[in-house]
């Protein structure tokens, strides 16, 4: 309720006084002089003018200040809406009347008139009711702002939550997923090396659980460090290697100080395994392919590299190369950079701005 009632919250002392203050109260003063106008037939002489717009400005200030005094004493108590009210149209009324007693001090120095305190009882009574009708209306029209200032806020918090979840599912879905040409493959040769090597077939199954289990990823985790990327490379590759057999030679390049960096989880992998399956498929023997991460300004290197067929001039991304652009997209938008690079060497560059100590 707090929230909904504070109508000064979001603006400064000095900038409440001008607009509800001095602006309003030349608005009040200069209605006031027209309608007189208007009663009387003819223009008001310019003494009554400068009477009503003295009035109005120093009424309007000395309420302003007044009210805004109660919300902050009510602010200070944690006040209910009734208390709220009261001291709002309390304010109102205790400004009215501050301000009155002003203007004729004012009077009396400007016009060198005798002042006598409280000694205005008829004006009292008709600012009375000019007071309460547009502190009336001021109310309200602040209440309902405030209470689609509040709606609009929440809204937008709403749309904030459902991103991050939307954004959050969209990761899980790509965390999880494993290549189902890669499953097919590591379950067929589990199944030829049962017969010929049971032991071997038996410690294929357990990695290939274990690869499985770092990709349901049951933390829900965005990242995961360079360490943890890493053993689920070795995992996969130890996989593949049954499937290669000596085909392949696999090498893998850290430097030391990077392990504990935290990058977008289940990113190298998908990119080990793109250059296995379009780069080196078809290669008979003196097949390469290494992994290279190391630091550069304010990020990381990822490197994927292999002796394989070259990209193609115009490469349409796979599941490797999409998974990763929609990862990085994801969770560090406008701060990396993807190069698929054919000479000298054919790889893979990724560069990540990470905003952690290194």
């Amino acid at each position: 309720m707090q929230k909904e009632l504070s109508f000064y919250n979001r603006y400064s002392w000095l900038r409440i006084n001008i607009k509800y203050g001095l602006l309003l109260g030349l608005l009040i003063g200069t209605l006031l002089c027209i309608f007189r106008s208007i009663i009387q037939g003819q223009i008001i002489p310019g003494r009554s003018i400068l009477y009503n717009m003295l009035f109005s400005v120093v009424i309007s200030l000395s309420i302003c200040n007044s009210t805004w005094v109660m919300e902050c004493l009510w602010k200070l108590r944690s006040g209910k809406y009734w208390q709220f009210i009261a001291l709002y149209y309390i304010g109102c009324l205790a400004g009215m009347v501050i301000g009155i007693e002003l203007t004729y001090v004012l009077i009396s120095f400007i016009f060198h008139t005798k002042y006598v305190f409280l000694s205005h009882p008829a004006d009292l009574m008709a600012s009375c009711f000019i007071v309460l009708l547009v502190c009336t209306i001021i109310y309200t029209y602040k209440s309902q702002r405030e209470a689609l200032y509040n709606k609009i806020k929440e809204k937008e918090l709403d749309m904030a939550k459902l991103s991050q979840l939307k954004t959050e599912a969209e990761l899980q879905a790509l965390q999880s997923k494993i290549n189902p040409h890669f499953l097919y493959n590591a379950l067929n040769s589990i199944a030829g090396l049962i017969h010929e090597d049971a032991g071997k077939a038996e410690d294929m199954t357990i990695k290939l659980s274990k690869l499985f289990r770092y990709s349901m990823n049951a933390k829900h985790e965005n990242y995961a460090t360079i360490e943890e990327e890493l053993e689920a490379v070795n995992t996969y590759l130890d996989i593949e290697k049954v499937r290669f057999g000596g085909r392949i030679n696999f090498e893998v390049q850290v430097t030391e100080k990077t392990y504990g960096v935290r990058i977008p989880r289940f990113l190298i992998q998908p990119l080990v395994e793109n250059s296995l399956k379009h780069g080196l498929n078809n290669v008979t023997t003196g097949g390469k392919l290494s992994v290279n991460i190391y630091r550069a300004d304010h990020g990381i290197v990822i490197e994927v590299a292999d002796n394989g067929a070259p990209f193609p001039a115009e490469l349409t991304a796979g599941y490797g190369l999409q998974s990763t652009y929609d990862k990085l997209n994801l969770l560090h938008p406008d701060q990396y950079e993807v190069q698929l690079i054919n000479h000298p060497d054919k790889k893979v560059r990724i560069a990540i701005q990470i905003n952690q100590p290194l």
